[in-house]
């Protein structure tokens, strides 16, 4: 407890001024307490939910491991100095064979001030707070709990599912998307009786800026719900994008072919990769991830051939299922190589979808859900729109347009405008 000694020597020439620097003194060091508390709650229960998890030994695979370096967090209440516990966790994450990293929901390790109200609430509610939680969850991130009263973030869930009903609705005839990304997001709370799957679409417009085009609940697995969903974009305006960018496995191919049979197919290399090393052994894994970064990241279209085919000879006699994984989808694997080079590094992966919902997906332990999938909907809906605020335009956002408009791009270079191949079919 902070005890306050009353100064006899204060003067009253600058009104309120001692004692004002006093209270914010006051109300500073209680949202440095606050803050301090809730990130030593997060850790406990993250350790927790992991206690019975050992190595052969005997010993726990996540434990505390003492605290980062002190850092300066900007509060409602001012700048104060937040010392974060630190994890050591040492489970392998069986999708990319890599070490599991716990990453503070409350406090990321980039935040350097406490994020909006509208930014939070989307992420408490995703990690399955109620709404009789929030207000002492939203005393923790801001230092003060006036005017969230339960009937405050009823009201205000409210009008966010009223937000995203108007965003489903929207007219998609004004806006092109040439490239777009697709990916099933699925989050470890329960609405109702299954968990929630969000069907999630972002898209790059022809200006090279990246938007969110499409939210709904669905089956990651399920041809027909992407398909739905692809059809809803059209009823509503969209054209058919260049080039869609997706995890093999999910049922958003089928329904692509069926809505835009013209997109061309890229499939995303994180999930490929983790996919193949799924299928070998552990012990040749450094080895085979390295091999297949030879692959996606060779200079041009040849060279990434060549690394396919040597990596068919290394692997190929003793784990052919491995490889075919590879060879199978080589076609779909590398159609980025058509596109600018500028373009490559956004057109690998499906990064800006599994970035934006790394720290929700990864939660392993919530005891309580949304209660609606309207309202769970709802709130990803705001998370994502919090999190659009801060996408950067792909690099060299001036070639998305070529692309729509037909450009031919070689080994990443333009060979060919539009107008010179009109010009060439008239004089043929």
């Amino acid at each position: 407890m902070l005890k306050v000694v009353h100064d006899e020597s204060a003067t009253n020439d600058s009104p309120g001024g001692s004692s004002a620097s006093l209270i914010d003194e006051i109300v500073r060091e209680g949202a440095r307490r606050m803050l301090a508390e809730a990130l030593r709650a997060e850790v406990d229960a993250y350790i927790a939910a992991f206690a019975g998890e050992r190595d052969e030994h005997g010993h726990r695979l996540v434990v505390r491991n003492g605290s980062h370096q002190p850092r300066e967090v900007l509060t409602s209440a001012g700048a104060v100095q937040v010392t974060v516990p630190r994890v050591n966790d040492k489970r392998i994450d069986p999708d990319t064979a890599e070490r599991m990293r716990f990453s503070s929901a409350i406090l990321p390790p980039w935040a350097r001030k406490t994020p909006k109200v509208t930014e939070v609430l989307p992420l408490l509610y995703l990690h399955g707070l109620s709404s009789g939680d929030f207000v002492p969850a939203l005393g923790q991130f801001l230092g003060s709990t006036k005017g969230l009263s339960p009937a405050v973030i009823t009201r205000l869930t409210e009008t966010w599912k009223a937000e995203q009903r108007a965003f489903a609705e929207r007219d998609l005839s004004e806006v092109d998307y040439v490239y777009l990304w697709a990916d099933g997001i699925h989050v470890n709370i329960r609405l109702e009786e299954h968990k929630l799957c969000l069907l999630v679409l972002i898209g790059v417009r022809a200006d090279g800026r990246k938007e969110l085009v499409a939210l709904t609940d669905g089956y990651r697995e399920s041809a027909e719900s992407w398909a739905d969903l692809l059809r809803d974009c059209r009823r509503h305006g969209m054209r058919a994008p260049v080039l869609a960018v997706g995890d093999g496995a999910l049922g958003f191919w089928g329904g692509l072919r069926e809505v835009f049979p013209e997109t061309r197919e890229q499939r995303c290399w994180f999930h490929k990769s983790a996919n193949v090393l799924a299928a070998l052994p552990k012990s040749a894994r450094p080895s085979a991830k390295k091999a297949l970064a030879e692959i996606w990241g060779a200079e041009d279209k040849r060279h990434a051939q060549d690394a396919v085919q040597a990596f068919a000879a290394a692997y190929g006699a003793k784990f052919p299922k491995a490889v075919a994984k590879i060879t199978d989808d080589v076609d779909e694997l590398l159609a980025f190589y058509d596109y600018p080079a500028e373009h490559w590094v956004h057109l690998r992966t499906t990064n800006p979808i599994e970035s934006t919902f790394a720290t929700v997906r990864h939660r392993t332990k919530v005891t309580k859900g949304p209660g609606s999938r309207a309202a769970g909907l709802a709130m990803a809906f705001k998370l994502i729109e919090a999190a659009q605020s801060r996408w950067r335009a792909v690099n060299a956002p001036h070639l998305v347009a070529l692309v729509r408009a037909g450009a031919r791009f070689e080994n990443g270079q333009l060979v060919e405008r539009p107008d010179e191949s009109a010009d060439h079919d008239q004089a043929a």
